[in-house]
């Protein structure tokens, strides 16, 4: 096959290493990591790269490497070519290699900080956090809640994925570390920075995975979804099949 890849630049390390052994000629594109801080922007600049590969008419199948990043992917469309994205809340699913390892790990506190390489690497981003300025995580997602299932609704949703911190010190600093890219010291370099702003620090051993699977085409459909020609991504929002696809016009999920 040949694939296009459009991925957020923290996963940058990882992707590469993937596309270097896949069976398929990938072509590669990725945004900036801060492009996350407007959800609605992120979604255009995806929208906007999905259509030029679109019109190129080469692909077999256009990869999306994101999660639902606060409805940043939610809305994408499917021209001619289909989608292939993985089922994921974010970008801690992606690193641990699975929506049962991330819930496993932050179920209890869906918004707790971590980091990685590509966090390290590309911005000032010691730990990944709902508060700072750059809103990586949820963006305006509870405001999207709303305007797509009404406030009650968007209430239950919005709790039932952020319940209150239980067993989850606030001093903790969390780094997902993959075997891959460990040889290059970047949880050392965490734990010393941890260590002197007097945090926890929390190593959590990270998988390839889900990025794996992506590029070389292996789309278990419980892991990936495939975004068929003339339909559009809608949110899930809960624990296992996280997003789905519709019709434009179908208020439902198919």
């Amino acid at each position: 096959m040949v694939l296009k890849l459009i991925a957020c630049n923290v996963f940058q390390r990882e992707a590469c290493l993937c596309v270097a052994d896949s069976p398929h000629v990938v072509d590669t594109e990725f945004t900036e990591l801060g492009e996350h801080a407007n959800s609605a922007n992120l979604r255009s600049l995806i929208q906007s790269r999905i259509d030029a590969a679109d019109r190129e008419g080469k692909y077999d199948a256009i990869l999306l490497l994101f999660g639902l990043c606060g409805n940043s992917t939610v809305g994408l469309r499917a021209g001619r070519t289909e989608l292939v994205i993985p089922r994921a809340h974010d970008c801690c699913t992606i690193l641990l290699g699975s929506t049962e390892e991330y819930r496993r790990r932050f179920e209890d506190n869906p918004s707790r900080p971590f980091s990685s390489v590509g966090y390290m690497e590309r911005g000032n981003y010691f730990l990944r956090r709902k508060e700072e300025g750059v809103k990586v995580l949820y963006g305006n997602g509870y405001a999207e809640l709303v305007a797509q299932y009404g406030e009650e609704d968007a209430k239950y949703i919005w709790e039932t994925l952020h319940p209150p911190a239980v067993n989850a010190p606030e001093n903790q600093a969390v780094f997902i570390d993959l075997p891959e890219t460990a040889p290059l010291g970047f949880a050392e370099k965490f734990r010393a920075k941890a260590e002197a702003e007097g945090k926890q620090y929390v190593r959590l051993l990270g998988n390839i995975g889900l990025i794996r699977g992506l590029i070389h085409g292996d789309w278990d459909p419980s892991k990936y979804l495939i975004v068929e020609p003339g339909f559009e991504t809608a949110g899930v929002y809960d624990w296992s099949e996280v997003i789905t696809a519709r019709k434009p016009d179908d208020p439902c999920g198919t």
